[in-house]
């Protein structure tokens, strides 16, 4: 039986399993956040870690080059090559599955750490993501990931595009509510204690607002996809979105780059 005939978020899935290859073009920003989010948990040698929604393998290869038995997991089978790829260069041993976050492939209690670097965000249904991760984590164990804050320049940034285009049938949640520290602490709920927070920048090169939205258009398959539709439906609406995507932008743009803070979590599975 296709899954899509069993999950509602089905078709949504196939859908961003192909949009997701994109995320190569980004991987590089994102390997420092991957630093920074691996020594906010901390690694001990030997300690099983769970990257879900790995994209390319940043925090992956990060973990395990610090002694971290790493297992990696991502929807994408394009972002596993790459991954694949960031291993053998590193000279560390990863065991890569192509997964779903909302159906883990793995037995209760088997990891000691579970991280996501802004991947399970993208999950339609939060609570089905987090119990799935919080299920594969053993007790005494971490449960940690980044995510963009709503009222911040990437937060604003889906909203904004979300104002173009109509959402699916049926509409996940929206990623950036796991930017917002009460909403986690609700989510998370006795499931976890010690939950802890802290807050990072992103820097993306960029010599203009514009240089930064063209950029966009042309390796985010999201964003792409939006120009593409508005521009075959109404070109108008397209200068209009095209306009206000570089008026937020210049919010956060100063000294060739554009500012894209974000959220740290880390908690600990009663």
């Amino acid at each position: 039986m296709d899954p899509r005939d069993t999950d509602p978020f089905g078709a949504f899935k196939a859908a961003q399993k192909q949009r997701w290859a994109s995320f190569v073009a980004f991987e590089m920003l994102t390997t420092p956040v991957a630093a920074r989010l691996v020594r906010f948990v901390g690694v001990a040698p030997g300690q099983r870690w769970l990257d879900v929604a790995c994209g390319t393998g940043v925090v992956a290869v990060t973990a395990a080059r610090q002694g971290a038995c790493v297992t990696g997991l991502d929807l994408t089978p394009d972002l596993l090559v790459r991954a694949r790829e960031h291993a053998a260069i590193g000279g560390v041993s990863i065991d890569w599955h192509e997964g779903d976050v909302e159906a883990l492939p793995f037995g209760d209690g088997t990891f000691d750490v579970v991280v996501s670097e802004f991947g399970h965000i993208f999950a339609p249904r939060p609570a089905v993501a987090l119990a799935e991760m919080l299920r594969v984590l053993r007790r005494g164990g971490t449960i940690a990931f980044a995510s963009w804050p709503p009222e911040l320049f990437m937060g604003r940034m889906f909203a904004l595009a979300a104002q173009y285009q109509p959402p699916p049938d049926p509409a996940p949640a929206p990623p950036a509510a796991w930017g917002d520290p009460a909403i986690v602490r609700e989510r998370l709920g006795e499931a976890v204690q010690d939950v802890g927070f802290d807050r990072g920048r992103m820097h993306t090169p960029a010599l203009s607002p514009a240089h930064y939205r063209i950029r966009a258009e042309q390796t985010s398959a999201a964003i792409a996809r939006l120009v593409e539709t508005l521009a075959a439906t109404d070109p108008d609406r397209l200068d209009r979105f095209r306009r206000d995507y570089d008026a937020l932008t210049a919010e956060y743009f100063g000294g060739n780059v554009v500012r894209q803070d974000f959220l740290l979590t880390r908690a600990t599975k009663r």
